[in-house]
């Protein structure tokens, strides 16, 4: 069984021309979990849920991901070596990805991480 985490875009519709199971596909099945999971794990507020939000342009596909905690930026650090199950998550997006970063959001607290990746075949 999959953890929570990875059956968000298992369940969603896939974006149109991405063939399941290419690389593609795991790719922004990946970035998608681990920025949903950084926003349960360090932008959860108590009755505060997070939003997904995916699109596609041409042969890029956005994927952002709101939560409600402003404070907590996201930020590139290389774990520690005692570190063996966290601190990853933002080094892999940055691995997967063409381009990524953050802005405040602009109705309500809080901030959304967004992740491009151009999906054109190779």
């Amino acid at each position: 069984m999959l953890p929570p985490r990875h059956l968000l875009l298992q369940r969603q519709q896939k974006p149109p021309g991405i063939p399941y199971g290419s690389d593609a596909h795991d790719a922004l099945t990946l970035i998608v979990a681990e920025l949903c999971a950084n926003a349960v794990s360090h932008g959860l507020v108590p009755g505060r849920d997070f939003r997904l939000r995916l699109s596609a342009e041409d042969t890029t596909v956005r994927v952002e991901v709101t939560d409600t905690r402003g404070e907590r930026l996201p930020a590139l650090t290389e774990p520690s070596a005692a570190d063996r199950e966290g601190g990853r998550g933002l080094l892999l997006v940055g691995a997967l990805t063409d381009r990524w970063g953050w802005f405040p959001r602009t109705d309500g607290p809080g901030k959304t991480v967004w992740a491009s990746l151009d999906v054109r075949p190779l």
